[in-house]
């Protein structure tokens, strides 16, 4: 895995680690029964607190993409790639939901608004 983290960032650091792991669980580069680092050697190779990759998999646990299996490792879920498209889906609905919003406050309509997408995508 290529993680790259940003140490000074607003973003929590087991935050960044579960998204890049969530990407490349997306893009397949972590395919369904791949096996994650082990909590102390990533955290070694990442230089970063071995608690803070615990929380990074425990909370990519929560949300159904891996599996800890306790003395033998961390997996990635069969359906995790499912989950990752969802996850992704919700962000996408977020951020148009916000434009919507912002484009309404500033007396945009629902024609200058769907002009406004068709054009953008059609670029």
């Amino acid at each position: 895995m290529n993680i790259i983290l940003n140490h000074s960032s607003m973003t929590p650091i087991y935050e960044q680690l579960m998204e890049q792991i969530k990407q490349e669980i997306i893009s397949g580069q972590l395919s369904a029964g791949a096996s994650l680092p082990s909590v102390r050697a990533f955290a070694g190779q990442l230089r970063i607190s071995a608690l803070t990759v615990k929380k990074a998999y425990d909370h990519l646990e929560e949300d159904g993409f891996v599996t800890t299996i306790h003395g033998k490792g961390t997996y990635v879920s069969a359906a995790s790639y499912q989950l990752a498209l969802e996850a992704n889906r919700r962000a996408v609905e977020n951020d148009f939901s916000k434009a919507i919003q912002q484009a309404k406050r500033v007396g945009l309509t629902r024609a200058d608004i769907l002009e406004l997408i068709n054009i953008l995508l059609e670029e």
